[in-house]
């Protein structure tokens, strides 16, 4: 058995993982368990009552953490001109035109978020194959596609993150580093619930919130109360 594995294993252990915990127990348990060798990310899951094959029960946008993202986030923007100029000024890592789009159509993918102003579009477009599959695709509901630049890339630098349902209803979300003060934690998950909330679809029937699991890079998943939130 692997490292990782016997890690796993000892994790899980530690705690019932059937028992549905409240929000503050839950985020104990997660910092007393096991850790790696590297500061690892607190991902949040939730599983909604929403049916992803209709175009009005899938969710997608973006949410800012107040306690930040604990991690350096590494964003690109197509732009040109003044945006450009903006967006480099606003601390964009990554800025250009047709010279990045060939970059990335080379295989150069040294980002975490794509952002872009209006009049790229027409030539982003055409990386629909290879920025779709990773979620890097610019895109007005997420935030993406703006003509303030510089206030996109200030907001992603800070701790914006993004969200979208999957096939499943599910939606995972990073919000913050097991070195994370618990209060902190907290915080950044009420801000991801109460986001959830305010965008739930008319459409959706019956419970919203089904499950809430929360689980470090390499831990196993600890589930959180819904109706404690």
């Amino acid at each position: 058995m692997t490292k990782t594995a016997t890690r796993y294993k000892e994790a899980s252990s530690k705690y019932d993982r059937t028992h549905l915990h409240d929000l503050s127990q839950g985020i104990e348990v997660l910092k007393g368990l096991p850790s790696a060798r590297f500061d690892e990310t607190v991902d949040l899951a939730v599983c909604l009552g929403v049916d992803p094959r209709r175009a009005d029960q899938m969710l997608r946008g973006t949410v800012s953490l107040p306690a930040g993202t604990g991690t350096e986030v590494r964003v690109a923007v197509f732009a040109q001109g003044e945006n450009a100029i903006a967006a480099r000024e606003a601390g964009a890592d990554i800025v250009g035109a047709d010279d990045l789009c060939e970059q990335i159509s080379k295989g150069m993918m040294d980002f975490d978020v794509a952002i872009a102003s209006p009049d790229m579009m027409a030539k982003v477009g055409r990386l629909g194959r290879t920025l779709g599959p990773r979620g890097l695709m610019p895109n007005p509901k997420s935030g993406t596609v703006t003509s303030d630049v510089a206030t996109a890339v200030r907001d992603f630098k800070g701790g914006k993150v993004g969200y979208r349902t999957d096939r499943q209803g599910n939606i995972h979300v990073p919000i913050g580093k097991v070195s994370f003060e618990a209060a902190s934690l907290e915080e950044n998950l009420r801000a991801v619930i109460e986001e959830l909330q305010r965008v739930r679809p008319a459409a959706a029937k019956g419970r919203y919130l089904q499950k809430i699991t929360l689980s470090s890079t390499m831990g196993p998943p600890i589930r959180i109360n819904p109706a404690g939130l």
